[in-house]
């Protein structure tokens, strides 16, 4: 009985929800037309009736099986089993319907299909008009966006450019100060070089003076005299010197009369000078600064 009762609301339900809906929404937008025909207005009039005759049969049949008892035990669940059957016994029926026209009067459906695209070209029109606001929208944040892009992208080529700048400038910041230093360090180490040899020669001048004739250079080894153009030990350390820093790869120096042999000798002992191993005649500076 539940299963039957089910499938008639079902029916009644779709006759209220298909026929009469339609009908009663479309009647208003005909019936204001001025343009339909009396013809199709009438026959139009005619199915709405038709259509209202079923549904108020269909409402009779609802009200009397709604006023059957239902036993209080259970209430609940035969109320949830019918809702259930009456939904799935809906939906077979939506599946095995066909969609119907309201008329077959060609007059009535020209205008209803004018109505429907006039409401989706109005609606085409609504959303075009979102879509073409999105876009110019879209757009305006393309451009700022692009400016912002571009801002930046100057921006970092002048850091660049800052960067190169500050670099080079501490490169010749750094050079300079080098080359100063080392400017600073050769006038250093030539005054040092100058009050040395000073010293030096005020040293050889003390002890070591230029010998004369009949006086104390007679030795027993050298009876001779010394010759006229001698010269002081403190020279011949100086063109020793000289030799050693300007030609390192060639510091030997040609023994000749001007250097007296006591004084040579006493360098080679010292071991401030030394001999060349295959020429006795050529000496050297000892390299103490290597």
């Amino acid at each position: 009985m539940s299963a039957e009762r089910a499938q008639e609301r079902a029916g009644c339900a779709e006759v209220a929800a298909t026929g009469g809906g339609a009908a009663a929404e479309k009647l208003p937008e005909i019936m204001s037309d001025s343009v339909c025909p009396i013809d199709a207005k009438e026959e139009l009039l005619r199915e709405c009736e038709n259509i209202w005759k079923e549904m108020e049969k269909c409402q009779s049949k609802l009200t009397l099986l709604a006023a059957e008892p239902v036993p209080e035990s259970d209430a609940k669940v035969s109320l949830l089993l019918t809702r259930m059957q009456a939904l799935r016994a809906e939906y077979h029926q939506w599946q095995k319907r066909n969609p119907e026209l309201i008329s077959t009067n060609p007059e009535v459906l020209l205008l209803l299909g004018e109505e429907e695209l006039q409401k989706v070209k109005k609606e085409l029109e609504m959303v075009l008009s979102a879509v073409q606001l999105k876009n110019e929208k879209l757009k305006e944040d393309l451009e700022r966006e692009q400016q912002w892009h571009d801002e930046q992208v100057q921006i970092l080529n002048a850091f660049k450019e800052i960067e190169e700048e500050m670099k080079k400038e501490v490169v010749t910041d750094s050079e300079k100060r080098v080359f100063q230093e080392l400017k600073n360090q050769m006038l250093e180490l030539k005054e040092y070089k100058k009050k040395l040899m000073n010293a030096l020669g005020e040293f050889l001048e003390e002890h070591f003076p230029l010998p004369e004739k009949n006086g104390n250079a007679k030795k027993k080894r050298y009876s001779e005299e010394p010759p006229e153009q001698v010269i002081t030990i403190h020279e011949i350390l100086e063109i020793l010197l000289n030799q050693l820093m300007s030609t390192p790869h060639e510091p030997y120096v040609t023994v000749d009369d001007s250097f007296w042999p006591p004084y040579l000798e006493l360098l080679l002992r010292s071991g401030i000078v030394l001999r060349h191993p295959e020429d006795p005649n050529r000496i050297r500076l000892e390299a103490f600064h290597e």
